[in-house]
């Protein structure tokens, strides 16, 4: 388990390691006023011969939602010039994660999109099992955004009366049995190419838990999807959890603290900004969720973009700057598209939906590797003061 920092303090002690088993993952490049060392790490001189790039992936969950991130991680894997270090997942893109490190164990890139495919057309064959529903004129219209769909009113009118504990007594769970009939819990803690961390919430102490490659278990997966409203808390050692959207959706700390890559780039799913007011309480209650599972994470990237400034600005000692890594931020992201489709539609399981995302999310991911391959490595490609306000 990782322990957690004090907010804002991003140290990294230098430690002595072994040498890399992948030569073309590069040294982490130390804190300078254009944010790289004056001479560039053993690591990051082979890139430059190779024209790989290394990064961290930051997963958001949402639901039916992470059919994005599937279509993101499904373009990214079709890149051999970019190395993958690090996977920092929560709730949908916890699941995300570990199907992709359980197919890269099996069969390198293309087993984990494999798997990734068949985890996402079985979740697409659980639709019929999970409410709410679209409506046929829904249907008929092309509509994804089912926030007003009868069946939409009826289940959050039931999660609002009622507690899962009363209406779900023995805890059935269609996703948790697929998970357990899918994953393989060997194959990945076997995966040595990829470091693996998965947020979930703590319910007696609010404060995040953080699994890594070696303790990811169904259960850990579970628990970091498990919204309290919906399903049973997760009981892992006596100890109930949530959602981990709630303290780290996802986490980035760990991977400042555990990968060598500076670079991670953030797969949004869930938008940042919605203009105008909600008046409804369908919009309301979609808002408030939006809010809540991007808090923080802007909170971390606040801390890091003050670090940034520290660094860039040349007011640390020489001393205390070494020992600080200076990250780079990037995000692939479809907040147009993702604004359109409300809160309601995480819980649409069905395929086409699924597929939809799936083909916005490679869609995306092509246009961002364009856009930004050359501020990998370099420069935050997100503009954070703009971003933070």
């Amino acid at each position: 388990m990782v322990k957690r920092p004090l907010p804002g303090i991003l140290p990294k002690k230098p430690a002595k390691r072994p040498p890399s088993k992948n030569p073309v993952v590069p040294d982490t490049p130390l804190a300078a006023k254009a944010g790289m060392a004056k001479k560039p790490a053993a690591g990051n001189v082979v890139a430059l011969v190779t024209g790989t790039k290394t990064v961290n992936l930051a997963l958001q969950g949402g639901g039916s939602h992470g059919a994005f991130t599937w279509g993101v991680l499904d373009r990214l894997l079709e890149e051999d010039r970019l190395l993958i270090e690090g996977v920092s997942g929560t709730s949908a893109g916890a699941m995300n994660a570990a199907m992709m490190a359980q197919g890269w164990h099996r069969g390198g890139r293309e087993g984990a999109r494999r798997e990734l495919d068949q985890f996402w057309n079985r979740i697409g064959g659980l639709a019929m099992f999970l409410p709410p529903q679209r409506s046929l004129f829904d249907r008929i219209s092309g509509n994804w955004n089912i926030d007003r769909s009868p069946s939409t009113y009826v289940t959050d009118l039931t999660q609002y009366a009622f507690s899962p504990y009363q209406t779900n007594p023995m805890g059935v769970n269609p996703v948790r049995d697929l998970l357990v009939e899918m994953l393989d819990e060997k194959s990945i803690r076997d995966c040595q190419h990829i470091k693996i961390f998965i947020t979930a919430t703590s319910v007696e102490t609010g404060k995040p838990r953080v699994f890594e490659r070696d303790e990811l278990t169904t259960e850990a997966i579970m628990a970091s999807a498990t919204l309290p409203f919906t399903f049973h808390a997760t009981e892992i050692d006596g100890l109930p959890y949530w959602d981990g959207g709630y303290m780290g959706n996802p986490s980035i700390w760990p991977m400042i603290y555990a990968c060598k890559s500076p670079d991670v780039v953030i797969i949004q799913i869930n938008p940042l900004v919605r203009p105008g007011t909600p008046k409804t309480t369908v919009e309301i209650i979609n808002r408030v969720n939006e809010i809540s599972f991007n808090s923080s994470l802007l909170a971390e990237l606040r801390a890091i973009a003050f670090v940034q400034r520290l660094i860039a600005d040349g007011l640390l000692k020489e001393g205390v700057r070494r020992d600080l890594k200076h990250m780079f931020i990037h995000m692939i992201e479809a907040e147009r598209a993702m604004i359109d489709l409300g809160a309601a539609s995480k819980m649409n399981a069905e395929l086409d939906f699924l597929l939809h995302l799936k083909e916005l999310g490679r869609h995306t991911a092509d246009r961002w590797l364009t856009a930004t391959w050359g501020e990998i490595g370099k420069r935050n490609s997100v503009d954070l003061k703009a971003l933070l306000g």
